[in-house]
Order: C-alpha cells, then structure tokens, then sequence
C-alpha cells in the first residue's frame, strides 16, 4: 500500500525507507500572485503542489495591541501592525514590498522594575481548543500536523529589549536578561506543551543565532544563555510525546552551534544555507545524528540559476543524503520576487523525478 504523505514525511526524517522526495517552499506575496497567474488554480500553493505538511495554529490570545502604544513615545508610522508581543512592525516603502522595520517596545526600559510591569502575553490564559481538531483534519487529508514556534527564545526576546540592548544586559545587567529570557522560555513551554497535547508530529523551533560567515554570539553565551532554556522548552514536548519530531531553524553560519543542538534534542536542523555551510562536510559529520531541511540556496540557486542547474543543485543534494539520508529538501528561505517561476517548477519537477535507490 503506498504511504500517505504523512507517513513518507515521517519515514524520511526518521532516516527509514521511503517512496517519494516531497517538495516545500514558502512564496512571497508577489510570487503568490504569480502562482496564480501561471496556474490559474484557486487552491493554496501548498495544496496544489502536494506539500506533505500544514500547520496547526497556535493558542489564541485576547490581544489589545493599543496597550503597547505608551512604549513607542516617538510615534509609529500609519499601516504600523503591533503583534501580541508587543513588537511593532512598521511598513516599509515601495521598493521594500512586504519587508517591515521592527521596533522594540522595551528598548527604551531603564531599569528591570520597568521591564518587569510589561504586559507580556499570557499564553495559559488563551484558548487553546481548536488545535486537536485540526490536527485530527489534517491527519484525515495523509498530512503531517506542524506546530510552528520559531523565534522560540533568542529571537523573541531581543525582539522585545533591540539585540543591542540585549547582549549588553547579557554582560552589564543579567538579572535583566536573565528575567526576559525567562519569561519567554516560559511562555514557549505553554505553547509546546499545547502543540504536544494536541497530538502534533512535529514541533518547530528556532532562533537565528548565526550571521553569514560568522555566529551571533560566542559558544560560552549560547551555552550560558540560550542553550538550557531551549532545553527545557524540548523537554517539556518530550515529557508529553518523545515521539515528536523537534525541528530547529536558524539562518547563517550556525556550523560550531550543531553540536549544542544535538545535545539539546532537536531531530531535524534547518536550513543549512548553501551560502555559508557546506551540506555535504555536515552531512558526513553529523548525518548519523540529526536530519537536515532546506539547502538549496535562496540568494544564489533560486533567484540567479538556470533552470538547468537547479535540476542539477536537486540530484547532488539528495545523492548526497541518499536514498534513507533524512534530508527534507526545500529552497533555504522565502522565495521572494526575483525568483523565476521557472527555477520553482525546476525544483519541484526534479524532486519528483528523483529515482530512490534501494
């Protein structure tokens, strides 16, 4: 009987036998439009295209975004979207398209007591009940059912206090670092515990902690500071299902961070970016150990390729992993506006094409 794209999903990435290379990406708004231009279809690309996966939503919240008005005194620009963090997401020009600049509602916080009295949301307090029901509905399609928290503690917090701000607290003044990251982790653990009860397949995390030829920060604050928090948000999905499978996102060179990662739970890196990190010296190192998602590069091979090419980017990678190699692979990043249509059909053709050797 052939496997249901759930259950091929979840044979890859468990480095077992399976029947088909999947195929996901992610369209920006224009390319969206151009989808729909090239297709003529009205279902969602993810469907048209057969994507293995969808995501469940997350807990709702009773959001008042007027509250955060107070932490932005020098005013916000018209169009402005505040999320439930708090975090102000301004529109950009014309020339930006759908890219926003982020503002920080406590990079001007003076001292932890003021910190302290920000309104963080409440994720015990939201409503969480809709998530088994659409797990139950996109199991019943053969899909695998995604709960999606990247930004999970690093990012969410300097998302809050500005990254400045942030590594300085980490040095100057722990006790205010050492609050925010806590409150964050904690309101993660709410969130992974609820995606685990619901009876999700796979929970993603993820914090951008490398640049594009560098980390973000040395190994000594990744371990101090990120390392033990994101092991207890892992933690607290384990102790529900040890059988979900944990996805980690980060952007850039994040090759010295791996073996944190590994040690902290997680199953499945993403997205391992072609511009900055070798697949294939990761793959002999650690493919063993964790799986991979992603690695075809997003400002190079997408946008700047041939057709041809991405054709051939999409046969190297996957002999690369291997017929059991536990390599998801998918453009690196969100396909954005300079990517031809033609180097997406490329890719989604040469999975499809791809012959699995026994």
């Amino acid at each position: 009987m052939k496997m249901t794209k759930r259950e091929n999903l979840i044979a890859m990435l468990r480095g077992k036998p399976y029947e088909e290379v999947p195929v996901e990406f992610n369209l920006c708004p224009e390319l969206v439009q151009t989808y729909q231009e090239k297709t003529g279809s009205s279902l969602h690309y993810m469907e048209y295209f057969q994507m293995p996966w969808r995501n469940v939503d997350d807990i709702v919240l009773n959001e008042n975004p007027d509250q955060f008005l107070k932490y932005y005194p020098y005013g916000l620009k018209e169009g402005t979207h505040i999320d439930r963090w708090g975090v102000a997401h301004e529109p950009g020009s014309a020339a930006a398209k759908h890219m926003t600049r982020m503002r920080c509602p406590l990079s001007l916080a003076e001292d932890l007591e003021e910190i302290e009295s920000f309104p963080f949301p409440d994720f015990s307090s939201g409503d969480a009940s809709h998530q088994i029901e659409q797990v139950k509905a996109i199991h019943e399609q053969g899909l695998a059912a995604v709960g999606n928290m990247q930004t999970t503690i690093w990012e969410t917090s300097w998302y809050l206090r500005g990254m400045e701000n942030l590594m300085s607290d980490m040095i100057c003044e722990p006790e205010v670092a050492a609050f925010i990251f806590d409150k964050v982790t904690a309101e993660a653990q709410i969130r992974a515990r609820s995606y685990a009860l619901a009876g999700v397949d796979i929970i993603y995390l993820g914090d951008d902690i490398g640049m594009q030829h560098t980390q973000m920060m040395s190994d000594e604050l990744y371990c101090e500071w990120i390392l033990p928090r994101l092991k207890r948000v892992i933690q607290t999905i384990r102790s529900v299902n040890p059988e979900i499978i944990i996805f980690y996102h980060s952007c850039g060179y994040v090759t010295p961070f791996i073996p944190y990662l590994i040690e902290a739970g997680i199953d499945v890196l993403n997205p391992i970016q072609s511009e900055c990190m070798d697949f294939q010296e990761i793959f002999r190192k650690y493919g063993g150990k964790i799986g991979f998602h992603g690695t075809i590069g997003t400002q190079t091979t997408m946008p700047y390729a041939s057709p041809q090419e991405v054709t051939a980017t999409v046969r190297r990678l996957l002999d690369i992993a291997g017929s059991t190699g536990r390599l998801f692979l998918a453009p690196t990043h969100l396909l954005e506006p300079e990517v031809p249509w033609e180097n997406i059909t490329a890719y989604v053709e040469a999975c499809r094409n791809y012959s699995l050797k026994s």
